[in-house]
């Protein structure tokens, strides 16, 4: 097995923090099984049983992740190679050095359970990993969501990289460097992750997917915060943030699921990241996503979901606790599942965006400079709710589709899908799983059935040189007509009441991708280029529509 070289200095250091845990633990539980996990997490009334039998969770006041309150210290691993900024803000060494120490010494006397895996279904390029946590749910958590190993922990003198996570060490932000109670400090040199004062199991698995967008690229892979399904026409991949359709357009019957979240793009082709998924459950419906449903059961981890106290039925519309309610199982619950998670070269991209503006149509075929551009921009919308303080739809850009998780700058993650997009000829969509008719509030969502079977059109190849019509303000190539899917619904500015309404918003959204793509401004022209125009001449958009 080839480990992560970029971190092989640092495993001594690793180490040494996972001796001095074992030391002050009051007792160390290494390795539990799924059962064992779930009564632990049981007996120490950390969580309670579904009646499907899953294991649910609250996570306090945090019940997403804390971006503002995540660190990368700044060493000569990371100093001339990281993005520095608002998203990867720098912790000096001698601070995470204190912290760490703060951290043992809170640890102290507790019960901690220790996970051996990897992340990578790759054998040469996965990285070995050691979760140490303080509850047993999260072990559970980190148990069903990375890969788990064959033959039991790993051997003492194994290079792997050490995240610890106690929820109930809060930082003092003067003493420790922190913006909040909340940490997540990532030492890459010391091959060691630090998370305190946050119950949010994802920065678990968060902070190993950071870890590895700095690595794989130094080793020419290419790490993509996307969902990859494999069939007979081939890989695909589908790009998007939170809420835009990545795990519920992954999960198809009729494909084998590589993952839902993470994977890397090597010269072999693609592999998953994780042994699990971590699904979003806000509105589930059996008949919308039965796979995800019934994978729903013994074993998985629902985190934040109102449950009943009576008869234990999971309420997956009631979002008083939070929109962000997540359940984490491993991958093999979902039928179809690849194992290991590997596939080829991907033939189709799909960039996913829930447009909460609507005027991003159903589905068009990119150009691959129009890919670039919408790779870069990471375009989806912001709903009222969601956020504190957001009450009408926002226009959210995330670069490359995750821009928390990249600690190297956007453009070094575009160039690598340039190099493959050119080198093995993937098709490119842009795929709208939001609103059409209108904006948030007037129009409505995309019926989930009409976008499947416009996924499955562009997954057969039946819409790579179909008839299109080029949108005036985006440049998009738009299909006249999708198999099973009517007509009317897929050009946007048709499907609205007024049409003078709809040049309008799609003016002002096109105002908004090029303020974001100001902050490119090294990219090819070419690529530049390939967004929306804001300018048009009078009527253009009604005598295309006509």
């Amino acid at each position: 097995m080839t480990q992560a070289n970029v971190f092989a200095a640092g495993g001594a250091q690793s180490r040494r923090m996972f001796d001095a845990l074992t030391q002050s633990a009051g007792k160390l539980h290494r390795q539990l099984s799924t059962p064992a996990l779930i009564e632990a997490s049981l007996s120490r009334g950390e969580a309670q049983l579904t009646d499907t039998g899953a294991l649910r969770a609250t996570t306090g006041k945090y019940t997403g992740r804390s971006p503002k309150d995540k660190f990368l210290v700044d060493n000569p691993v990371t100093h001339d190679k990281v993005d520095w900024g608002k998203v990867n803000q720098p912790m000096p060494t001698d601070t995470f050095a204190a912290l760490a120490a703060r951290v043992v010494d809170a640890a102290a006397g507790r019960d901690l359970f220790v996970f051996d895996g990897f992340a990578g279904a790759d054998p040469i390029l996965q990285l070995p990993i050691r979760v140490v946590t303080e509850y047993a749910w999260h072990s559970l958590f980190a148990h069903q969501l990375f890969i788990r190993p064959a033959d039991g922990p790993h051997a003492d003198d194994i290079e792997y990289f050490l995240v610890v996570d106690v929820p109930s060490f809060k930082a003092e932000p003067a003493r420790d460097g922190t913006n909040s109670e909340a940490v997540i400090a990532l030492d890459l040199e010391r091959r060691t992750c630090l998370i305190g004062g946050t119950e949010y199991a994802g920065e678990i698995k968060k902070s190993v997917f950071t870890v590895l967008n700095f690595d794989l690229p130094q080793r020419d892979v290419f790490p993509m915060h996307c969902s990859a399904n494999a069939g007979e026409s081939g890989v695909a991949l589908f790009f998007g943030l939170s809420g835009t359709g990545k795990t519920t357009l992954s999960a198809d019957p009729e494909r084998d699921l590589i993952g839902d979240d993470e994977h890397g793009w090597s010269s072999t082709g693609v592999f998953n990241f994780e042994g699990g998924c971590y699904a979003k459950c806000v509105k589930l419906r059996y008949h919308g996503e039965p796979e995800i449903w019934n994978a729903i059961k013994f074993g998985s981890v629902l985190e934040n979901v109102a449950v009943d106290p009576s008869t234990r039925t999971a309420d997956y519309d009631d979002t008083s606790l939070t929109e962000n309610t997540r359940c984490a199982y491993p991958i093999e619950y979902i039928p179809h599942a690849r194992i290991p998670g590997m596939g080829g070269h991907p033939r189709t991209i799909l960039f996913l965006t829930a447009d909460a503006f609507g005027v991003l149509p159903p589905i068009s075929r990119l150009t691959p400079d129009q890919a670039m551009y919408h790779f870069l921009s990471g375009y989806t919308s912001k709903l009222a709710g969601t956020e504190r303080g957001v009450t009408a739809p926002e226009p959210n850009f995330s670069a490359c589709f995750g821009a928390p998780f990249w600690p190297l700058p956007p453009t070094e993650y575009a160039r690598m899908l340039g190099e493959r997009l050119d080198a093995h000829s993937a098709t490119c969509y842009l795929v709208n799983t939001g609103w059409i008719g209108g904006a948030y509030g007037t129009g409505h969502r995309i019926e989930l059935e009409y976008t499947r079977a416009m996924v499955h059109a562009a997954l057969a190849g039946d819409l790579d040189d179909c008839p299109t019509v080029t949108d005036p303000v985006f440049g998009l190539h738009i299909p006249t007509a999708v198999a099973n899917v009517p007509d009317s619904i897929l050009l946007p500015w048709t499907t609205w009441p007024s049409r003078a309404a709809y040049d309008e918003a799609a003016a002002s959204l096109a105002l908004r991708f090029q303020e974001n793509f100001k902050k490119f401004a090294t990219v090819d022209e070419s690529i530049r280029d390939a967004g929306p125009r804001t300018s048009w001449p009078s009527g253009q958009v009604n005598r295309a529509a006509a």
